[in-house]
């Protein structure tokens, strides 16, 4: 049950950090107004705080990690918003990030954590 929190914690720390990039790129570049970037600074602000809920208690392992629920979940959102068409290597290159956030979160550790 731990992992699915973990990833569900990821999910919705992805949604909140692309999402509100997102709002600030059309607030700023497609000059939708400041609203819309108010709405992305929120967002990008309750990203902070959804890494605190992570079940581990690493921040460097928590960030790391996340790092690849980013890129795969950036290129996800490009596919899903923007029509975006990934080629193969954004799609290796995602599914290399996930498997790194696999090992980084999900490898089993001795009790000293190496």
């Amino acid at each position: 049950m731990t992992v699915v929190r973990s990833i569900l914690l990821f999910t919705v720390a992805a949604l909140f950090e692309i999402g509100g990039a997102w709002l600030i790129w059309q607030g700023w570049r497609e000059h939708r107004g400041l609203w819309w970037i108010a709405a992305g600074v929120i967002a990008l602000g309750a990203y902070g705080f959804v890494a605190t809920f992570q079940p581990d208690p690493n921040f460097g392992r928590i960030l790391a990690a996340y790092g690849g629920v980013f890129v795969a979940g950036s290129l996800a959102w490009g596919v899903i918003v923007d029509r975006f068409r990934p080629d193969r290597w954004d799609i290796i290159g995602a599914g290399i990030c996930l498997v790194g956030v696999a090992l980084i979160m999900y490898a089993p550790r001795s009790a000293g954590g190496s």
